[in-house]
């Protein structure tokens, strides 16, 4: 019999995630005679009516550039707590048997599953369940310990370098103090990486709490070296010593806690504690969207393929991961067992060190 696999994209759209869908259907199609089926808009796919269709090459043609998810993409799609109204009052329901259900209704050899730390856990879950998962990682925010780099990370830090590169320009002609806050949530890889980059002068991140009086120091070291403006790329999740990170919203049972603000409060500081002009740009959404790189292209087309070799093996309850230069596989269990952060004796963080960047402590 032909052999069935499903794929999904869940949590947030991420640059290279229509490289992982093509290269799914023609490595299993090519390689494998098997059929793919896409299901849309993450789990939530397996429960609505209509959620499953054929992937076929004509299908996937073209899609290589593009951003975003041709599935579609739900962030808040957990099967095991689902917000659904009945009776016309809001409830949270487990309608993870559902899933199983779906997955072996549908008569899947193997269902890949591309998404984040979220979704990965999801899929662990469902593992347990018995259903014959595979997993992808994928995040912007790089912060999934099993795997040395996610796609969508090197497009995001590009767009961020950018934007940086752009604020410099305009922070000198204008001798002023340009705040830059960059996504990550609980991870500073973003920052960090496009701060040291763009050429920062000071990098705030979750792992490192921050003083508000060295980076006051480092924007009046500047200026009195003749330097009258300075580059502060701020982590969303970045916090003050003995402080709290910074929400827009806040979570619920199934919603988690939005970060957003740390830059202002950091912008609204230097203004008044180096009396000199500050400005905020929130890139947000901007670094997740567009066009992947080629290294994102070509990371996402090697886990597409890889995934369909894992799946083919029976290596169920596993997930693809780089690790130098070689697509491995490891549990979904240890990919989780301890969340990936920037690392303090890392060579990173000991580069922006030595380059007399201000990382707030």
């Amino acid at each position: 019999m032909t052999k069935k696999f499903g794929v999904l994209t869940g949590g947030g759209d991420a640059p290279g995630l229509n490289a992982v869908i093509r290269a799914v259907v023609k490595t299993a199609n090519r390689d494998y005679g098997a059929e793919v089926f896409g299901i849309r808009n993450g789990f939530d796919g397996l429960v609505d009516v209509e959620g499953v269709s054929l992937l076929t090459s004509e299908k996937v043609r073209g899609i290589l550039p593009r951003g975003g998810t041709i599935l579609g993409t739900a962030s808040r799609g957990n099967p095991f707590a689902r917000k659904v109204i009945q009776d016309g009052v809001e409830k949270i329901v487990d309608v993870s048997d559902l899933v199983v259900q779906r997955i072996h209704e549908l008569a899947f050899d193997a269902l890949i599953v591309v998404g984040g730390d979220g979704t990965m856990r999801i899929s662990l879950e469902l593992f347990e369940k018995h259903c014959p998962v595979v997993g992808v990682p994928k995040t912007i925010d790089n912060d999934i310990e099993g795997t040395d780099v996610t796609f969508g990370f090197d497009t995001a830090v590009n767009i961020a370098m950018e934007a940086i590169d752009r604020l410099h320009t305009t922070a000198e002609s204008h001798h002023r103090v340009m705040v830059l806050e960059l996504m990550g949530r609980d991870a500073g890889f973003i920052a960090l990486h496009a701060g040291v980059a763009g050429g920062a002068d000071v990098i705030l991140i979750p792992e490192i709490p921050f003083e508000f009086d060295r980076v006051r120091d480092k924007v009046l070291a500047r200026a009195e070296a003749g330097r009258h403006f300075s580059i502060v790329a701020v982590a969303e999740g970045a916090h003050p010593k003995d402080g709290q990170p910074v929400y827009r919203l806040e979570g619920d049972e199934v919603y988690t806690p939005r970060l957003g603000g740390v830059g202002r409060l950091v912008a609204d500081y230097v203004s008044t504690a180096c009396e000199m002009e500050s400005r905020v740009t929130v890139l947000g959404h901007l670094q997740r969207g567009g066009s992947p790189t080629a290294f994102d292209r070509w990371l996402g087309t090697r886990f597409g393929s890889g995934a369909v070799r894992l799946a083919e093996a029976g290596g169920f309850g596993r997930m693809v991961a780089l690790t130098g230069t070689e697509i491995v596989d490891v549990s979904l269990e240890d990919a989780l067992a301890v969340p990936k952060r920037v690392r303090l004796d890392g060579d990173a963080v000991a580069t922006a060190r030595g380059l007399g960047i201000c990382l707030g402590d």
